[in-house]
C-alpha cells in the first residue's frame, strides 16, 4: 500500500503492516492525520507515524489478533 504524505509516498508493504490486507479499500483510504507525521485509520483502529512507516524494522511488535 502507497501512502501520499504532502511531496512524497511512504510505502507500506503488507508483510509488515497486515491491518491493511484484508480490508476494503473505503477504511483504508480513511486515513487522518492529527498530528504531521502521525497517522490514524479510525475504522480500523490503526495508528502509525511516518517513523514507524519509514522503518518497521525499529519496531517489531505487531498486534496479537492479526493472523
Amino acid at each position: 500500500m502507497w501512502l501520499l504524505v504532502r511531496d512524497r509516498e511512504l510505502f507500506l508493504p503488507y508483510d509488515e503492516f497486515p491491518w491493511f490486507r484484508d480490508h476494503p479499500i473505503k477504511p483504508v483510504q480513511n486515513v487522518e492525520e492529527p498530528r504531521q507525521g502521525h497517522f490514524y485509520w479510525p475504522e480500523l483502529d490503526v495508528d502509525l507515524t511516518e517513523d514507524i512507516i519509514g522503518h518497521p524494522e525499529r519496531f517489531p511488535l505487531k498486534s496479537n489478533d492479526v493472523g
